[in-house]
């Protein structure tokens, strides 16, 4: 899993409208979050506000993400105004995302952390999982009584994901994961079934079972969600798996990042085990380590795939250049 991102996740019993709106308040950080507090309002969507993973004040911007499929936002810190190092997406999936004729109530939320290895430090990067996962819980405990929720609602799913850096220019991820007739060499659990179409196309998983796949690219406009889906005729099963492309350059606030991040985001029943399309989140995995070889030779970095999952900054020194 690469290694300077962190994901937690949880379903919160209130509406995704009313979780959307609390979270575009920056002041409401005061109320759920271990330190983040807000001192001093800068602008309409920024304020500055103490830290608790640095021991000095950090400015917090909001921005909205415009997405047909569901809502979210995008939280933005660093030590300067307008000079952000850290962004941390945040995506709002109802139920019915998940399964279109889901009548369950509630919201899936979904927060996404990028640290910049250049300026992390050992505390942050161990603690940050502690940290987030308590305040995710915080998070869901204060929107849930605000519901007239008197103890914690517990959903039909959990989200798991699969992370990986892939060092290759973000355009040429972008073009190849869209392109539907690529995923014979990617998708080893699927085969081809007949001609298929950049956007659509008829596949046999590993049982044989008819699985027509479609895929809808958007451009988050720093950043891109490739959706990917899958549903089984036969059964009436769909299996949905968002995937966020997303440059390093961004993610770390280094323009001089390289490569881009695979962030794929699944979901999987709670009350059962799986048994149609994807049984766990390793084969979503071995996907993206296929992609990542693909598309780095592709991009001629032959050398890469075996440093691993994880980005690492060049580090110039005097006579060369290096990986740290």
């Amino acid at each position: 899993m690469e290694e300077n991102t962190f994901a937690t996740s949880a379903y919160i019993a209130t509406s995704p409208e009313k979780a959307f709106d609390y979270l575009c308040e920056l002041k409401n950080l005061d109320e759920w979050t271990l330190y983040s507090r807000t001192i001093e309002q800068i602008d309409s969507n920024t304020w500055l506000g103490t830290a608790s993973g640095y021991q000095r004040n950090l400015y917090y911007h909001v921005r909205k993400i415009n997405s047909p499929l569901f809502q979210g936002i995008e939280w933005h810190c660093g030590f300067e105004y307008q000079k952000y190092f850290q962004v941390y997406p945040v995506f709002l999936f109802p139920p019915n995302y998940i399964e279109p004729k889901s009548e369950e109530e509630g919201v899936y939320f979904h927060w996404l952390s990028f640290i910049d290895p250049k300026r992390r430090t050992p505390m942050i990067m161990q603690g940050i999982e502690t940290v987030h996962t308590s305040e995710c819980r915080s998070l869901k405990a204060i929107l849930e009584k605000r519901a007239g929720h008197k103890m914690a609602v517990l959903g039909r799913y959990r989200i798991d994901t699969d992370t990986i850096f892939i060092d290759a220019p973000i355009e040429l991820g972008v073009e190849y994961l869209r392109d539907l007739r690529n995923m014979n060499d990617w998708a080893h659990l699927l085969r081809s079934r007949g001609e298929v179409a950049s956007e659509v196309g008829e596949f046999l998983d590993e049982y044989d079972q008819r699985v027509i796949v479609t895929l809808q690219t958007h451009d988050l406009n720093n950043y891109y969600l490739i959706e990917q889906s899958y549903f089984y005729p036969e059964l009436q099963f769909t299996q949905h798996c968002p995937t966020i492309i997303i440059p390093c350059a961004y993610a770390f606030g280094d323009p001089s990042a390289r490569g881009f991040i695979q962030h794929r985001i699944t979901f999987w029943p709670t009350d059962k085990p799986q048994r149609h399309g994807k049984l766990q989140i390793q084969d979503f995995g071995a996907e993206s380590m296929n992609i990542k070889r693909l598309l780095e030779a592709q991009a001629g970095n032959t050398s890469s795939f075996a440093l691993g999952m994880s980005y690492t900054p060049v580090i110039v020194t005097a006579n060369s250049l290096t990986s740290a």
